[in-house]
């Protein structure tokens, strides 16, 4: 019965204690402003001697205040991602934030964030956003947002944000849970990876003909994050 006991103890803790480590790892000091130069390879990056740290590992001139070009790639979308890459000072910190443009009929493709749940507010236009559960229910949740409207992208759901104006463009801003949220933009992970999925495989899965498979796969994905 004892034994019993203390593994249902260490079953609840486990429950318990997921959710905490289902996002970045909670910092251990004020900060930890990476070094990207160390040879130390870790889950994220190796902590900056603090006597070598400056004002500038946490701030980047992003203008992000400027509209950014969206005629770059075909969905006429461009997200510019600030995460430790950019900002050294992220790390640890478990934050990182996008300005997304849309042009008129422009969309940020079905993608997902497989480290971060996502806040996004809109500054400028409107958009038709979404996100889709897992399986087995795929049920869909859908809102068309204006203005100032915030809604929120569960953490590795594929969503989306699409432009329905023919004649404005948008602009949201987001915030996302990790310093490397990371992104999967589904058509361009399933028909542009490298090397190529075997067209069987897809054929099946989707459930067409080969072609159409060849003919997706023969396409430029392009990326819109820059």
């Amino acid at each position: 019965m004892a034994s019993f006991n203390f593994l249902l103890l260490t079953v609840l803790a486990a429950l318990i204690t997921s959710p905490a480590m289902a996002s970045d790892p909670s910092p251990l000091q004020d900060f930890c402003v990476a070094d990207k130069d160390s040879p130390v390879r870790v889950n994220g990056f190796p902590c900056k001697d603090i006597k070598d740290v400056k004002v500038d590992d946490f701030f980047l001139a992003a203008n992000l205040d400027k509209p950014m070009d969206t005629t770059l790639n075909k969905v006429k979308s461009n997200v510019t991602l600030i995460n430790v890459m950019k900002l050294p000072g992220l790390n640890t910190l478990g934050i990182s934030m996008a300005r997304i443009d849309y042009a008129p009929q422009g969309q940020n493709p079905p993608h997902t964030h497989p480290r971060a749940t996502e806040i996004l507010t809109v500054l400028e236009g409107s958009l038709y956003v979404g996100f889709v559960t897992s399986n087995p229910d795929n049920k869909f949740f859908s809102k068309m947002l204006n203005k100032g409207d915030v809604f929120v992208f569960p953490q590795g759901l594929i969503h989306f944000q699409f432009n329905p104006s023919h004649d404005k463009p948008a602009v949201a801003i987001a915030a996302l849970s990790s310093q490397n949220p990371g992104a999967i933009t589904i058509a361009n992970a399933v028909f542009g990876s490298k090397p190529p999925i075997e067209d069987d495989v897809l054929a099946k899965a989707f459930q067409v003909d080969k072609n159409l498979i060849d003919w997706l796969q023969a396409q430029f994905w392009e990326n819109n994050h820059n």
